[in-house]
């Protein structure tokens, strides 16, 4: 085996860089793996069964033992790590050698690593993946972008390990710079969102209707069987179906306090910077942060103590019907926040972006895959110019079918004292977004009155300011341009 050279090496062998080491020996691919931990190098090396694999705890040895161009992914954790990790690689490699960072690295990160190694005449890009330990080992959902001549190299590396759908691949080319990890950053908030509406559904079962576990469970997988079929409903049904030995159900003894790595943050946080707004997405973060605060909530809980929260007999089984379809109303919106804001991270950051790839890409191994993504690729691949995808007719149909249904779910939930998060912001975002003459005309008046920042009139070029003051006064002022 010594003499063997390895089409293509891991750096960071923990449950990912393992699991994706398999993946590709799987494959037929010779692959080698670096760890400067020997134990997990040792667990390796004990689980290769007939394939190709190496393993080493020395960094020139494993470089020694790979094809030139090299070909070098890390999975490492994103931050100052990758960055002492490629200091510890760059004097060590070849011109021509490729790296691709494969962890959740801040896209502004990757940016200027990939002009780094390029002035050093090294192929640099980055790629999320998405699917977690299974994905990783049985065929992920990739997001390369970055050098697409390096890209082309790995290309049927990548094509044979990534998840299949109808024999497609779910990898593709994303796009120039740090295009690959941008996508991978708004699919993880696309992820903290349809998280947050899945939590809203279970508040509403346990409080607004009194279920017991098992029948949230039953209700959940029947959803999962139909238009509303994802990964995210398939294994929420499964952690309800889990039972400790006393008969408790697991999910009810862990704390309700969320953790994060940071990823939807800065989903949050571009968004912001693009004047772009994800409601739904910035909720689903907000809510993450709220759950922190328990000593609060516990002694809000006490001060402020809720009335009933059951909905009346009568109006229960009316209020189950609708739930599944206000599920789906905003459903539909969470993927429609997230795709609006790749439409104009594309245009700003010049990524060339091209959703119905994306949307294709995420039907299979990533975690927010579901059948509703065939209706998006479907409405991308129709007008690749779409603005948006509420302005799809196929989206735009399963919207006003739904839309009244997310109306009486919210309306049911604010009058019985339940928050709905994730159902609340996708419902006002649609209302806002199909507004033709939205109130901010008002806030425009205030900030002039305020502070003198100008307004703009309708039909007239230009800008405008009042002395709001003493206009009220002296009617015979005019308006200032």
């Amino acid at each position: 085996m010594d003499t063997v050279k390895y089409r293509l090496g891991i750096i960071g062998l923990g449950t990912m860089g393992r699991n994706l080491l398999f993946n590709i020996a799987d494959h037929q691919f010779a692959v080698s793996g670096y760890d400067k931990d020997k134990g997990k190098v040792d667990l390796l090396l004990k689980d290769v069964k007939e394939q190709q694999v190496g393993a080493y705890t020395s960094l020139a040895d494993f470089l020694g033992s790979l094809e030139l161009p090299r070909v070098i992914v890390l999975l490492v954790p994103a931050g100052k790590i990758v960055d002492i990790v490629l200091e510890e690689l760059m004097p060590l490699l070849s011109k021509g050698d490729i790296v691709i960072d494969s962890g959740n690295s801040h896209f502004t990160d990757t940016e200027t690593r990939v002009k780094a190694l390029q002035v050093k005449g090294f192929h640099f890009f980055g790629m999320g993946i998405s699917g977690g330990e299974e994905g990783a080992r049985f065929g992920p959902s990739m997001m390369p972008g970055g050098d697409v001549d390096a890209y082309q190299y790995v290309k049927p590396v990548l094509e044979a390990i990534a998840a299949k759908v109808n024999d497609e691949p779910c990898v593709a080319y994303i796009g120039p710079g740090a295009s690959g990890h941008f996508v991978k950053m708004v699919h993880n908030g696309i992820e903290y969102a349809l998280m947050q509406l899945i939590a809203d559904t279970y508040e509403l079962f346990r409080k607004g209707f009194r279920m017991e576990n098992r029948q949230i469970q039953t209700i959940f997988q029947k959803w999962n069987e139909g238009p509303l079929q994802s990964y995210l409903l398939e294994i929420t049904s499964e952690i309800f179906s889990y039972h400790n030995e006393d008969g408790s159900c697991l999910v009810d003894q862990i704390k309700d306090e969320a953790k994060s790595k940071g990823t939807g943050k800065w989903t949050t946080q571009v968004s912001t910077d693009l004047e772009l707004p994800i409601p739904t997405i910035d909720m689903a973060v907000a809510m993450r942060d709220l759950s922190k605060y328990k000593l609060i909530r516990q002694k809000s809980a006490e001060m402020y103590k809720a009335d009933d929260q059951v909905f009346g007999p009568s109006e229960k089984e009316e209020l189950l019907n609708a739930l599944e379809d206000a599920y789906y109303f905003s459903m539909i919106l969470i993927y429609a926040q997230g795709m609006h804001l790749l439409t104009t991270a594309s245009a700003v950051y010049d990524y060339g972006l091209k959703l119905n790839e994306i949307a294709r890409i995420w039907r299979g191994g990533c975690i927010i895959r579901a059948k509703f993504l065939e209706v998006i690729r479907h409405g991308y691949e129709q007008n690749p110019s779409l603005g948006h995808l509420m302005l799809d007719k196929e989206c735009c149909a399963l919207i006003q079918k739904n839309v009244q249904a997310a109306r009486k779910i919210v309306a049911a939930a604010v009058s019985n004292g339940t928050a709905v998060p994730a159902y609340s912001s996708t419902l006002s975002y649609f209302d806002s977004l199909r507004s033709e003459n939205m109130p901010t005309n008002l806030i425009q008046a205030q900030r002039d009155y305020f502070g003198a920042h100008t307004y703009e009139i309708i039909g007239k070029e230009g800008v405008f300011h009042t002395d709001w003051k003493n206009l009220l006064h002296n009617p015979q002022l005019k308006t200032e341009s």
